[in-house]
């Protein structure tokens, strides 16, 4: 499936979540929801999967976690915070960088309109 619409197909859910739940939750809460709504969607999705960071050639479990990862292909960071900051966005793309990934969303459902809460983050791989 084409990486725009497994996108689109996310996006939807992720509003869908935020209709039925709207602001104010853990992100657990609206992550668990989310899980359930890509499912239903059918979506693979691996979530808390571990990331380890290749250091000089050592791999290195440092207890970093990618909230969700769609189809191998797409990381989803979830929050629920009152403003996403440019940490939340560095974050994210380290993530990518890290996992060598090229796509991922920034969700915050503490928002009033899920449109409000998602950034699209693209990591340029190298060629």
């Amino acid at each position: 499936m084409d990486i725009n619409k497994i996108s689109s197909k996310i996006i939807g859910a992720a509003i869908e979540v935020h209709k039925a739940l709207g602001p104010g939750l853990l992100e657990s809460a609206y992550e668990e929801c989310l899980c359930h709504e890509l499912s239903l969607r059918g979506l693979s999705f691996e979530s808390q999967k571990p990331l380890p960071v290749n250091y000089k050639g050592k791999r290195l479990d440092c207890g970093y976690r990618l909230d969700i990862v769609v189809e191998n292909a797409i990381i989803l960071e979830l929050k629920s915070c009152d403003k996403i900051e440019p940490i939340h966005n560095a974050q994210l793309l380290t993530y990518l960088k890290l996992s060598g990934t090229s796509l991922g969303l920034l969700l915050n459902f503490n928002v009033p309109v899920m449109r409000d809460g998602i950034i699209r983050i693209v990591n340029r791989l190298e060629e």
